[in-house]
């Protein structure tokens, strides 16, 4: 019973798309460092310049003894744009990549050649499909 289920569980973790997952995972995350740093060190201070030198992240309201940072939440969405963009051109390179290399997949000339048997049913097909139109016409 133990070894029928390592064994699933072999099938599982070996699975190509289990690994795809490790590596997507594990790339996304190095990638996110970049972006992170992207937005936090580059980012960020333009557009606290942009507000007249004012840290987006650090605004906030007191609404009694609450204080609302909105700021905070203002930087997540920024961040979540910078990185959804950066995210964008990353894929959008990718595929552009991966298509200009591609070798185009040629047909074979047997894929390509109906065969004799084929042509014969289908010539049957629209015979009888003739006939019936007579059929109904009469």
């Amino acid at each position: 019973m133990f070894k029928n289920f390592m064994n699933e569980f072999k099938e599982f973790a070996l699975r190509g798309n289990v690994l795809d997952l490790a590596v997507g995972v594990v790339i996304g995350g190095a990638f996110s460092a970049i972006v992170t740093s992207l937005v936090k060190n580059i980012i960020t201070p333009l557009i606290g310049i942009i507000l007249g030198g004012h840290d987006v992240s650090g605004l906030m309201v007191k609404v009694g003894t609450a204080e609302l940072k909105y700021g905070a939440f203002l930087q997540s969405i920024i961040d979540f744009v910078i990185i959804a963009f950066a995210i964008f051109i990353f894929i959008k390179a990718i595929n552009t990549l991966t298509t200009k290399f591609k070798k185009p997949v040629e047909e074979t000339a047997e894929e390509a050649a109906i065969e004799a048997s084929e042509e014969y049913l289908k010539e049957i097909r629209d015979l009888l499909a003739l006939q019936a139109k007579n059929n109904h016409t009469n």
